[in-house]
């Protein structure tokens, strides 16, 4: 499995992403947009993700992306039709429960989640490129959840 984060603002959900990543045994985390990577432009480490992500940034290989889209459709286009899967993890019309989608461990190698903004969530042009968008039906009065705790529940459940 692969990882997608886009925009995601805040250096705490990057980080605590990375761990949950490290855990789950992701391959790659894309740090899409404006998605603040482990180290800044100088190479200096950003302490505030790095506190939070207990190191799991050496562990779980990474790369900084300018195009999301570009990025969505080259790996689930993929070399001799082996592309990934992609499933957005958002709300929408079009969303379903993500414990309906349940992958054999061949198919979760070539699984791509992608998160988005804590705001604004994925945009339409993303959404349309994935081949399914998982929600997390929503029991109380807030409509969502942070998007790192989100990730954690929806990456371990396609797990097992």
């Amino acid at each position: 499995m692969i990882v997608l984060l886009y925009n995601i603002r805040s250096l705490h959900n990057v980080g605590s992403i990375f761990r949950t990543a490290d855990a789950a045994g992701v391959e790659k985390i894309y740090l899409c947009g404006i998605t603040p990577a482990p180290f800044d432009e100088l190479g200096r480490p950003r302490q505030q993700l790095i506190k939070v992500s207990l190191g799991a940034e050496k562990s779980v290989p990474w790369e900084k992306v300018k195009s999301t889209a570009r990025l969505i459709d080259k790996i689930k286009n993929g070399p001799a039709g082996r592309g990934y899967k992609i499933f957005a993890i958002e709300q929408s019309k079009k969303s379903i429960p993500y414990y309906k989608v349940k992958l054999s461990k061949s198919n979760l190698e070539r699984a791509a989640l992608v998160v988005g903004n804590e705001i604004k969530g994925l945009p339409s042009s993303i959404l349309q490129r994935a081949d399914k968008i998982l929600e997390i039906p929503m029991r109380g009065k807030k409509e969502s959840l942070n998007v790192a705790v989100a990730f954690g529940i929806i990456t371990f459940s396609l797990l097992y």
